[in-house]
């Protein structure tokens, strides 16, 4: 497997606790631009974990302050020269947007974006996809990692196949507070009767320690959380889905016909600042859960599509998943209200149960099973598009002063290769791997795409130009064929620029043939360590 890590980070201009006046784009928490912020701590974490490749870091930053938090990020980024990382803002955005225009495809404006929690993540994909990858690891940027082996612990099974044939597409691991406990701090109170969340949740994830290494999750940490292509290419994130989006997927995985999975061994560490006040994260949760509710209710309408039923996700988060939810929010806001430090932002919260969070779960539920249909059609034929990655680190290496905005010309003997598949790992006899024979999430008759485009041998991404003296970051697994080719080229025969460029590719792409291959497991093993 050849992962690719993706961390959303999050800058604005005003306080952590940002409110925005649309509930898509308010955050949990923000880092000031005046604030050092958790990005630094959490990559320099990641310094310490074996066979670390590419990471994608994704920046959400208000209108106001964009250059000042690219110059922010990138500083963040130059103080770890021994990662490979290539920060995606606003110019990167646009350049893909240019790209689906210039290949006839919908523009996307709302579904993949660098705001809402859903769209940001689908940016991430959208580009995993475009630079060759076959998963993705997502982290949050309030996450420590102190496992050197955390990312062969986010392959372990993923792309094989369960004893009774289910793939393993999509899986989650866990989160441990500052206290080192994965219990939530819940706290057992009168105003908390109608709202038992924390309860619930700590009912499953004890149940779920217990059992073997992979079980069937009702839960996903999106802060850790690993998907692989025949999942990321069929499947988006919801982006009308206001938070939850991690938990989100899962449903949206098992209407489809897959499911998430929990890994009890995989963890990270999260050590979120403050957040945003109580009251209004909860104003948040009704958005979130009314919009959850009505969308799978709107989902029995829908052909061919498997029925999720709240029962089938006791003990959370089934109970808030079921008829008579918009009582328990109302209740839960005017107990909380009283008895809560945060009493105004409640009874707003309480009025919203009521009005605003109803209407936006009505008008949007249905807008993500029209989306999904295009999102497999432009996945297909961004599949490794060599020309769009070359234009994304193109555009990066000129914002950050490394080029001139241009593909670096080359000579005919250095054009890049196909890239070379993920290396069969060998299997005991009879048994079949998931990795070697895909099956992607299936798709009802519905919902078929308009065009499927047949299924391409990966590119290399273009040679991008770039300077030894800086940190430099590139993007697409690459053929030691490839590799092989630019280095038979004697440097006389390119101009200084485009030497240095040559030297930095075959750098990185050995850095990157050499480490970013991940093991997934034995699937003899696998099968023993799994809950069906």
């Amino acid at each position: 497997m050849k992962p690719v890590v993706i961390i959303p980070t999050f800058i604005s201009g005003v306080s952590r606790a940002r409110k925005s006046s649309s509930v898509v784009t308010t955050y949990d928490h923000t880092t000031n631009i005046h604030e050092a912020g958790e990005l630094d701590r959490c990559l320099g974490s990641l310094e310490n974990v074996e066979g670390m490749g590419l990471i994608l870091v994704l920046l959400c930053a208000d209108q106001n302050v964009e250059e000042q938090a690219q110059a922010k990020v990138q500083e963040v980024v130059n103080a770890h020269p021994s990662l490979e990382v290539i920060v995606i803002a606003q110019p990167e955005l646009q350049a893909v947007r240019q790209h689906l225009e210039a290949k006839g495809c919908p523009p996307l404006k709302h579904e993949v974006a660098l705001q809402g929690y859903g769209a940001i993540r689908n940016l991430g994909l959208l580009l995993a996809n475009v630079l060759g990858f076959d998963a993705v690891v997502f982290l949050d940027d309030d996450e420590l990692v102190e496992d050197p082996e955390f990312l062969k612990k986010a392959m372990y099974g993923l792309g094989k196949r369960t004893r009774k044939g289910f793939p393993i597409l999509a899986k989650s691991g866990y989160y441990l507070n500052d206290k080192g406990t994965y219990l939530s701090e819940w706290e057992d109170k009168w105003y908390n009767r109608f709202w038992q969340k924390g309860s619930a949740f700590n009912e499953w994830i004890q149940a779920a320690m217990k059992r073997p290494r992979l079980s069937r999750s009702n839960h996903v940490c999106g802060g850790i959380m690993s998907i692989h292509k025949d999942a990321f290419q069929s499947m988006p994130f919801d982006a009308w889905i206001p938070r939850g989006e991690d938990l989100d997927y899962l449903l949206d995985l098992r209407m489809y016909g897959s499911d998430v999975w929990f890994d009890n061994q995989w963890v990270v560490r999260h050590l979120p600042p403050h957040s945003i006040g109580e009251g209004d994260r909860f104003r948040q949760n009704i958005f979130r859960w009314l919009y959850e509710y009505t969308k799978l209710e709107y989902s029995r309408a829908l052909i061919d599509l498997h029925p999720v039923k709240p029962s089938s996700l006791e003990p959370y988060p089934g109970p808030f998943l079921e008829p008579g939810l918009m009582n328990r929010i109302r209740i839960t806001a005017l107990l909380r209200s009283f008895a809560r430090p945060d009493k105004q932002a409640y009874r707003r919260a309480a009025k919203s149960a009521a009005n605003e969070a109803r209407i936006y779960a009505t008008r949007n539920c249905s807008k993500y099973y029209d989306f999904q249909q295009v999102w497999s059609d432009v996945m297909d034929r961004l599949d490794s598009d060599s020309e769009l990655a070359g234009l994304v680190l193109n555009t990066y290496l000129a914002r950050i002063g490394l080029g001139a905005g241009q593909p670096v010309a080359r000579p005919a003997s250095v054009q890049p290769a196909a890239a070379a598949s993920a290396v069969a790992q060998p299997q005991p006899a009879g048994v079949a791997s998931a990795v070697a024979q895909p099956q992607p999430v299936a798709r009802p008759a519905n919902v078929q795409p308009a065009v499927v485009a047949q299924p391409q041998p990966a590119a290399a991404a273009p040679v991008v130009e770039a300077r030894q003296s800086v940190p430099v970051a590139f993007g697409a697994p690459v053929a030691s064929e490839a590799v092989s080719a630019a280095s038979a080229v004697p440097a006389v025969e390119l101009d200084p620029e485009a030497a240095a460029a040559a030297v930095a590719q075959r750098a990185i792409a050995a850095a990157l043939a050499e480490r970013s291959s991940i093991d997934p497991g034995l699937t003899s093993e696998i099968r023993l360590n799994v809950a069906e």
